[in-house]
């Protein structure tokens, strides 16, 4: 964990690099500017697209496990490998500190798994998604908490978000998605359905992609990919009486605008410092919405990696709201095991029944013998699958909620 005193006090901050990209590039660029180190840099490709400060050690990524060395890692997504993925797991269960670019790797499987493993450990995982602490974001969320019961705007019939890129690849816009996603649920709550829109082949689908989304307040939200330059992501709210626009271009350092019926607005904004601002644990004054834990980001991934489906089954996809806990996965484990233990006792039935007939025919007392003991085979079976029910009610509950902080979307 970083240092209370270190923060305190002000002090400066030593930085651990695993990886880097464009994301961690630009919280290193912070970290250096208001005077933090980069003391150690392991698993950084050679020859990427992002610069490594010469302050930096190059290590092997063990060096990072010793929270003497560096008082949290930042750990980015260029050249990653099962390698990065083994280390970051190794480095959450070891407790430490990290800032992760999202997404790292766009899979619920992966997410949920280090989820898990920071419940046990304690360590603290700080997702890249600094939009949301950006104070535009708060005003449209106002904005929008307002015009549910009719405010300056009327009432708020739609939402669009056009996110404008060079690149229109597959991975890209599901890349982007699982960042955008994380707005979506600060601005209108958790998603329950998700259908999307493309025109074209395969391939074709991911440049004219639209998401439909629809959460709690019946607000629709559409996220649309369209080819623009400068990239950037431009959020307009629909009202019966009147539009809010907020602009968002791309860059660790951009000019936010917000533009309503009355007034038009610029606001600076820096990711990489808004990012720092989270480590120092210094966001929430600072914005008026949390900073993003790790089951937020865990859900905008859930949200990205749900899009390939939707397209290629030509349909709305209803998401459910699960807790991911180790009592979660025992409930999922115990009803698929139920239903594989119903079969397998009719398969049982079936076989038992014919052994026996076939043994009674030849005269095979032994085999006779041994086909007469499977109802207690069974029952013994299905005696011991429901006492494993009882398992959660003697084992203390998990700790419910964040340990991030007491933040929240």
């Amino acid at each position: 964990m970083v240092s209370l005193e270190r923060v305190a006090n002000n002090a400066a901050m030593k930085l651990g690099l695993l990886g880097i990209d464009g994301q961690m590039a630009g919280v290193v660029a912070a970290a250096v500017a208001r005077g933090d180190e980069v003391v150690l840099a392991c698993d950084v490709p050679a020859g990427g697209s992002a610069t490594v400060p010469l302050s930096a050690r190059v290590a092997p990524w063990e060096s990072l496990m010793d929270a003497r060395g560096s008082d949290a890692v930042l750990v980015g997504g260029e050249g990653w490998g099962e390698m990065r993925a083994e280390a970051v797991r190794k480095l959450v269960q070891a407790g430490r500190t990290l800032v992760l670019s999202q997404p790292l790797e766009l899979s619920m499987l992966w997410a949920y798994e280090l989820d898990m493993i920071r419940k046990d450990s304690g360590a603290r995982l700080i997702p890249f998604l600094p939009d949301r602490l950006h104070p535009f974001t708060a005003r449209l969320r106002r904005e929008i908490e307002a015009g549910l019961g009719g405010g300056p705007l009327g009432t708020v019939e739609t939402i669009d978000m056009t996110r404008r890129l060079a690149d229109r690849s597959r991975q890209n816009v599901l890349h982007h998605l699982a960042r955008d996603a994380d707005l979506v649920r600060v601005l209108v709550g958790d998603p329950r359905r998700l259908s999307t829109l493309g025109g074209g082949g395969t391939d074709a689908v991911w440049a004219t992609l639209a998401v439909g989304l629809t959460g709690p307040t019946a607000v629709p939200v559409r996220w649309q990919v369209a080819r623009g330059d400068p990239a950037g992501l431009v959020i307009t709210v629909v009202g019966s009486g009147g539009t809010s626009t907020v602009t968002i271009p791309d860059g660790q350092t951009s000019e936010w605008t917000l533009t309503t019926p009355t007034a038009r607005e610029t606001l600076p904004f820096d990711r990489g410092t808004a990012i720092l601002s989270v480590l120092d644990a210094k966001a929430a004054v600072d914005s008026g919405v949390g900073p993003a834990a790790w089951d937020d980001a865990a859900r905008a991934i859930e949200l990205a990696e749900t899009v390939p489906r939707s397209v290629a089954k030509g349909r709305a996809i209803d998401l459910h709201q699960e807790e991911f806990s180790e009592l979660g996965t025992f409930k999922g484990t115990m009803a698929s095991l139920g239903c594989g233990l119903v079969l397998a006792g009719l398969f049982v039935l079936l076989l038992a029944t014919l052994v026996g007939g076939i043994a009674r025919e030849a005269g095979w007392g032994l085999g006779e013998r041994i086909a007469g003991v499977w109802p207690v085979a069974v029952l013994i079976v299905l005696g011991l699958f429901l006492a494993l029910q009882l398992l959660p009610l003697l084992i203390a509950p998990a700790t419910r909620g964040r340990d991030e902080g007491p933040f929240r979307i």
